[in-house]
């Protein structure tokens, strides 16, 4: 790593160390309780969201059991999810449509419905050629808002449950209160400054079909060039912050219309990380214990630290089978050294692998170079990051969410050890929270697994490269459909109808059937009696219950996922 890739990585700590105490703070009183019912904003906030109350006949006061709670989540999905799919076949006869877009296909169309309402903003498309201005807007966008304030609503409901100052209770919430709030007052205002600073550093945002231009160099025959435009910050302001994804243009984050300098990458690497980051320090405010906040963040950037490491290091050190062709990948004053292949030369290898450990870490699955480009020890690190489900932050909510499963899982065993009930914040861990685990646990692999077991298979599922890679791109790219990431190998055909409707599929499995076992999870955990701490109880905020939690998410995924790394990322790496 040369020292401007030190200084990067130093200048994005030192943003997230600076931002992440205070938007914490403020996202907990967002959604803590104060003996007035008021919360940060109510004079600007507040009459938007009475009005939403009203129009949608919501009783803002009235709280919800988990299976209601679920249910109401799942309406709202199911609603969003039907809304987009007739936007995106109905496309070419709504307004904003200065390109002239058609419709979308009927198995393309359920496929990018089920990845926006999902969070995982998954493109078997092109975006400046398949999408309107329309849809971009006002699906598109739209959802990147409220996926994001699902995962919000979720993860609140769970700390609710958990805490100790909510026992014996039968309710976990509001959904619809907790996805406004989300919505409203934490994410339109962030995502908003956000905007105008990217559009202050050259991002588009217009609603021009695209500006004709002269080539440079006419050799061709062609002597214009159309170059596309579109409202594109407002998108990427969302697509980072509410860890979704998806790109406004093809290219994602390596566009330089989305991502145009340096500083800007700096800055869209913060919003991937900053509200996961932020809701830990959450977690700690309204449970009453920052030291719980506290080791949990510690194991996530952990994991974070060594995947993106691996990563940088695996792409630094450059792709032995270049070196064998003479190709010079050593740093030097014109490039950055390693293997560039796939890479922009205004970020380089270190940049690459950042982000790649931040865009899998979460669920943002954006990117600003190709991973299918990765040597294959590189490609395997953001690959093994989602296996892991997206722990090390994770995507808004559901990344903390499955950090406390896992912590659960580790009390469990911990307390089969000793001999003792599990207890975690004064709660006992029993045997229907335990089932409720392992569906969590198993609902991912079994999904990743399978499909792409299919895929393998069946001849029609258009996976076009051979061997030990071309299985690397089909585990990625249901890693990443299940894992709700987006993020892609790539060099398949993902647009056919086995990868749209199997990825679709992978999608509602990867959101639904680990969200619904968790919720159930807290349910049962906010109707439990709070029992004290006894010299027998194990400490659950000390560095050795970190390492028990870090310990049970490396044996799990191991156990699960080596096989299958073994004949793709590892058997090509053995192979070079």
């Amino acid at each position: 790593m040369s020292w401007q890739d030190l200084l990067e990585v130093a200048l994005l700590v030192v943003l997230l160390a600076v931002t992440v105490p205070p938007l914490g703070t403020y996202i907990a009183a967002v959604y803590g309780s104060r003996a007035d019912g008021s919360a940060p904003g109510d004079r600007v906030f507040g009459p938007l969201e009475r009005s939403l109350y009203r129009i949608c006949r919501v009783d803002a006061r009235r709280e919800q059991r988990w299976n209601v709670y679920a249910i109401s989540l799942l309406a709202f999905s199911l609603v969003s999810l039907l809304f987009l799919y007739a936007m995106l076949r109905l496309q070419g006869s709504l307004p904003f449509n200065p390109t002239d877009r058609d419709g979308v296909s009927p198995t393309g169309a359920f496929n990018i419905a089920v990845s926006f309402v999902t969070n995982t903003n998954w493109q078997w498309y092109s975006g400046e050629v398949a999408m309107s201005h329309f849809s971009q807007m006002v699906g598109l966008a739209v959802q990147n808002f409220v996926s994001a304030g699902v995962g919000f609503a979720v993860i609140v409901a769970i700390i609710r449950g958990i805490t100790r100052t909510r026992h014996r209770s039968r309710t976990l919430g509001n959904f619809w209160v907790d996805m406004v709030r989300g919505t409203v007052r934490i994410l339109l205002p962030l995502s908003f400054v956000f905007a105008l600073v990217l559009v202050s550093q050259g991002v588009v945002q217009n609603l021009g079909g695209g500006t004709t231009a002269s080539v440079v160099d006419a050799a061709s025959g062609s002597t214009e060039q159309l170059v596309p435009g579109g409202p594109a910050a407002s998108q990427i302001a969302i697509k980072q912050l509410g860890t979704n994804g998806g790109g406004f243009f093809n290219a994602n984050s390596a566009h330089p219309f989305e991502n145009p300098n340096g500083l800007t990458n700096i800055l869209e690497m913060w919003a991937i990380l900053v509200i996961p980051f932020a809701l830990v320090v959450t977690f700690g405010i309204l449970i009453g214990d920052r030291r719980q906040s506290r080791l949990l963040g510690a194991v996530m950037v952990m994991f974070l630290v060594v995947i993106s490491a691996l990563a940088i290091f695996a792409e630094g050190n450059g792709n032995p089978a270049l070196e064998t062709r003479g190709v010079d990948q050593s740093i030097s004053a014109t490039q950055s050294g390693g293997n560039m292949e796939g890479k922009e030369l205004r970020f380089g290898t270190s940049a690459c692998g950042l982000w790649a450990g931040a865009t899998t870490g979460t669920s943002n699955g954006s990117v600003n170079c190709m991973h299918d480009s990765f040597t294959p020890i590189g490609g395997m690190a953001p690959m093994v990051q989602m296996m892991f489900g997206e722990i090390s932050p994770g995507g808004i909510g559901v990344g903390l969410m499955g950090l406390l499963i896992n912590a659960l899982l580790a009390v469990f065993i911990a307390g089969l050890m000793v001999g003792r009930t599990p207890e975690y914040l004064g709660k006992k861990i029993q045997a229907a929270e335990m089932k409720l685990v392992t569906l969590y646990i198993l609902a991912m692999p079994i999904a990743l697994l399978g499909f792409a077991a299919a895929s393998v298979v069946i001849g029609s599922a258009a996976t076009f490269q051979p061997g030990p890679h071309g299985l690397s791109e089909v585990l990625y790219n249901f890693a990443s459909a299940t894992n709700n990431n987006g993020s892609a190998f790539a060099y398949q055909g993902t647009g056919t109808q086995w990868y749209t409707v199997t990825q679709g599929l992978a999608m509602l499995v990867g959101r639904f059937f680990l969200i619904i076992p968790a919720l159930g999870i807290a349910g049962a955990l906010a109707g439990k009696p709070t029992v004290p701490s006894t010299n027998g109880t194990l400490p659950t905020h000390t560095p050795l219950f970190g390492v028990l939690i870090g310990g049970v998410v490396l044996v799990v995924t191991g156990l699960t996922f080596f096989p299958a790394l073994a004949l793709g990322p590892i058997l090509e790496h053995l192979s070079l």
